[in-house]
C-alpha cells in the first residue's frame, strides 16, 4: 500500500521545483499535459503487470512538461514478465531534463520501481543543499559529489555533483514490492475448518 508521503516523495523526485510552476502565467490556463507516450508504449509492447506504476510515475515526471520523447527498453521474450527500462527527455518551459523510470514486476504480483529526475541548476550544490535539504542526513562520497537522504523518507535520495558554474542534481526513488493502491484487494480465503 502507498502513503501520501511516498507519492510525495515521488512527486519531489520527478517533478519540477515550485519555482518553475510560479513562473506560469497566473492568469491563463496551465498548458495540457503532453499525451504520456511512455504509459502508451508500455502497454503497446504487452507490458501489463507495472503499467500502473509506470502510469503513476510517467504522470508525475510530465506535470507541467511542454513535451517529451523517450527511449524504451524491455525484454521482447517476457514483455510482461521482464525488467523495463526507460529514459525520458522532458522539455519545461524553462528547462529541460532527463527522468528514468525502471519498473521489475515480482513473483507476488508486486513491482519493483526506481526513479530518477536529472537536471542541471545555474547554482552552486553548497546553496541547493542549504535552500532545499536542511534536515537532510549528508554523506559526502567525493569532493565533488555528495548524497542527502531525508531520514522521514529512506526510499529517496538527492545526489548533487559539483558542476560549475552549476550543479548537477539527481533525485532518486526507489520501492520494492510496490502494489496498485487502485487495484481490487485479494479475496481472504475462508478458514480451513
Amino acid at each position: 500500500m502507498t502513503n501520501p508521503r511516498l507519492l510525495s516523495s515521488i512527486a519531489a523526485a520527478l517533478s519540477l521545483a515550485g519555482s518553475l510552476a510560479c513562473a506560469q502565467g497566473v492568469l491563463a490556463p496551465p498548458p495540457a499535459a503532453p499525451q504520456d507516450k511512455l504509459s502508451i508504449a508500455a502497454s503497446s509492447v504487452g507490458i501489463k503487470r507495472c503499467l500502473p506504476a509506470i502510469q503513476r510515475l510517467s504522470a508525475l515526471s510530465l506535470q507541467g512538461a511542454r513535451s517529451h520523447d523517450l527511449l524504451l527498453d524491455w525484454d521482447r521474450k517476457r514483455p510482461d514478465g521482464g525488467a523495463t527500462f526507460a529514459m525520458l527527455g522532458i522539455e519545461y518551459p524553462n528547462a529541460g531534463v532527463a527522468a528514468s523510470i525502471t519498473t521489475l514486476p515480482e513473483a507476488d504480483g508486486s513491482c519493483t520501481v526506481a526513479a530518477e529526475r536529472i537536471s542541471v541548476a545555474p547554482f552552486t550544490c553548497a546553496s541547493i543543499a542549504q535552500q532545499e535539504l536542511g534536515g537532510y542526513q549528508m554523506t559526502k562520497l567525493l569532493a565533488i559529489y555528495t548524497v542527502y537522504v531525508d531520514p522521514k523518507e529512506p526510499n529517496s535520495s538527492v545526489s548533487l555533483i559539483d558542476s560549475p558554474p552549476g550543479c548537477l542534481v539527481i533525485r532518486r526513488f526507489v520501492e520494492y514490492s510496490w502494489k496498485n493502491p487502485g487495484a481490487p484487494a485479494a479475496a481472504t480465503p475462508p478458514p480451513k475448518r
